[in-house]
């Protein structure tokens, strides 16, 4: 049996010494290293997508893998490609490092430097492991890559007021509707309103899963509420203090637990940049960026992309921007918005209609809008567009595109740490 290995290796000479090692394995058919953790779980979504036999069954992840540390990288791999092998090469072999691997999702730990004999033997028991979880998935090995978990979108606005939780909630209404299984994140961790728009009350919220490191089935069903609209619902805490809970590392493990469970995550990220929701923008594989045609909003969407790219969060060619409260009287056009900001702007427009929506919001029952509404079904429209009601297994639901060009979906890209990075 032939072993598929894929090194992720940043360092040049580090790359070379594997890559010349594992080319004497016997039966080993590795390939080119890849520098990052974006260029791997790209280049593992991609393989996944075109067919599940075509992933590798090991995976080596050196200690100085960017720009998502070495541990986080392995425990994301291990949730999408659970019957992919991940094994860690590190300096420190200690029983330490070695019990948070195996915690994180790896299936054995490498020592530096490399030895011959020990290289063969991990990669063999991972080799070994992966071969047969897949032969124990069988014909079911394909929903685990590209079934539930398969998607998250994020819905980010560009300044306050510009419809940002309305639009992520008519996303997720729209994706349930269409028979997805969908979960409704609230990531505006200070100012979070889901619950409101829905008329939810509920004790649990996102902070409660923060400092947990294995977020089993059991814990997360008891942090989310059932809603009987047909989403599952992860609310912001009701002490918007307790947002400080939840950073950047939290938001990876919440969001990769959820994609794991759920066919669809839509996650509404308010409008400010935390290192929480910037994790959910990077993860995503749409992220959404909404504003209104006037010029304080769209300065602002162009003030929002620019953060994005300094912190290496998203390009703003992966931004799908929607314009909200439309009208072609404004001056201000979404081709317009699109040239000033580089982002993608979406075909379809919301328009100008808030008396359409005044009776659902004062009451809290944005679910029960009119299905004449053509607010509502401008986003279902849109909805629909970005890919969000199509079956998991449908290969055009990724290739939906804005009009302009093909609206690039990624994978996990790189977590740009807020606290060490800057903001002008």
């Amino acid at each position: 049996m032939t072993t598929r290995i894929l090194p992720a290796v940043g360092d040049p000479d580090a790359a070379r010494a594997v890559s010349t090692l594992l080319s004497q394995l016997p039966s080993a058919e590795p390939a080119a290293p890849v520098p990052d953790s974006t260029s791997l779980l790209d280049t593992l979504a991609r393989l996944a997508a075109d067919s599940v036999d075509e992933l590798p069954e090991v995976v080596l992840v050196h200690e100085r893998i960017g720009p998502v540390p070495a541990l986080d990288l392995i425990r994301e791999v291990a949730l999408r490609f659970p019957a992919v092998g991940v094994v860690l090469i590190s300096s420190d072999a200690g029983p330490g490092l070695f019990s948070a691997a195996m915690d994180s999702g790896a299936r054995g730990l490498i020592a530096l430097p490399l030895s011959y004999e020990e290289l063969a033997a991990r990669v063999q028991a991972a080799a070994q492991w992966s071969a047969g979880v897949r032969r124990h998935l069988g014909g079911g090995a394909a929903d685990v890559f590209t079934g539930p978990g398969g998607r998250v979108v994020t819905v980010t606005g560009a300044k306050g007021g510009v419809g940002t939780t309305f639009t992520a909630v008519q996303f997720a209404l729209a994706a349930a509707a269409s028979g997805r299984r969908t979960a409704l994140v609230d990531l505006d961790l200070q100012a979070g309103d889901v619950g409101s728009y829905l008329d939810v009350q509920f004790r649990r919220s996102i902070a409660d899963l923060a400092g947990i490191q294995d977020i089993s089935p059991r814990v997360l069903q008891d942090a989310v509420y059932d809603d009987r609209t047909g989403l599952a619902l992860l609310l912001a805490p009701a002490d918007g203090e307790r947002g400080e809970e939840v950073d950047d590392r939290a938001a990876r493990h919440i969001v990769g637990a959820l994609r794991s469970r759920y066919e669809l995550v839509v996650i509404d990220c308010g409008t400010q940049v935390t290192g929480a929701n910037a994790a959910a923008v990077e993860m995503a594989d749409v992220a959404v960026l909404v504003t209104t045609p006037d010029v304080v909003a769209v300065r602002a969407a162009k003030r929002m992309v620019r953060m994005w790219e300094r912190l290496q969060v998203r390009k703003a060619e992966d931004t799908a921007m929607v314009v909200n409260r439309y009208s072609k009287h404004t001056e201000i056009q979404p081709a317009l918005i699109e040239k000033i900001t580089k982002t993608r702007a979406t075909r379809t427009p919301v328009p100008a209609a808030f008396k359409e929506l005044q009776a659902v919001v004062d009451a809290g029952r944005v679910q029960d809008l009119d299905n004449r509404s053509t607010v509502k079904q401008a986003l279902w429209t849109l909805a629909g567009e970005l890919g969000l009601l199509a079956a998991p297994d449908d290969a055009q639901a990724a290739a939906t595109a804005p009009a302009g060009g093909a609206l690039a979906l990624r994978a996990a890209g790189p977590v740009s740490r807020l606290r060490r990075g800057r903001e002008g």
